[in-house]
């Protein structure tokens, strides 16, 4: 990230956020070309983040931040599984996109941010979605988020089993057919 897009955390100029996301919320930004973050909260490469890191490049900073909204990911993932199991896909969706106005959350997290509203289509970077070899890992993961946050081994045990699974990438263009596959 270069530094111009660092200054946006503080609203200056865009910043790269990785918004968490869901198989449902794809469908959303798909059909009406915009996509409303969860309580407004994405994840940046924050200075607080940069700071928590003894070393790091920008772009494996970055890549922090967007394991952080995957993480986040499978919280929205666990109130969709326990409404309607057989209706979700359990897949950890991250949407990456570049923004204006994203102010810091420090009060939740380093990479925490506050995004000033819907992100349009037109601004996101990529969209990242765990293949299908990953829902049983995700599944179980995102009924064990809670007490992994809380220090259950066991927990943090079949988080990592999801955390194992890289997400693939997509190009903002291959949305509708990305949707139509699954």
């Amino acid at each position: 990230m270069s530094r111009a897009r660092a200054r946006g955390v503080s609203g200056s100029t865009a910043v790269r956020v990785y918004i968490p996301a869901t198989v449902l919320l794809l469908r959303t930004l798909n059909a009406a070309g915009e996509l409303s973050a969860v309580n407004g909260t994405a994840f940046a490469l924050t200075p607080m983040l940069r700071e928590s890191y003894a070393s790091g490049t920008s772009e494996e900073l970055e890549y922090a931040a967007m394991l952080e909204a995957a993480r986040a990911s499978l919280r929205l993932l666990e109130a969709d599984l326990e409404l309607d199991p057989e209706l979700v896909l359990p897949r950890r969706a991250v949407v990456s996109a570049d923004v204006d106005g994203a102010t810091l959350r420090p009060d939740l997290d380093y990479a925490v941010v506050k995004l000033a509203g819907p992100v349009q289509l037109k601004q996101v970077a990529a969209i990242h979605l765990d293949t299908s070899d990953a829902e049983e890992a995700v599944r179980a993961a995102a009924a064990a988020i809670d007490a992994a946050d809380l220090g259950d081994a066991d927990a943090e045990f079949a988080l990592g089993e999801a955390e194992d699974h890289e997400l693939a990438w997509y190009s903002p263009e291959e949305l509708p057919f990305l949707l139509e596959l699954l």
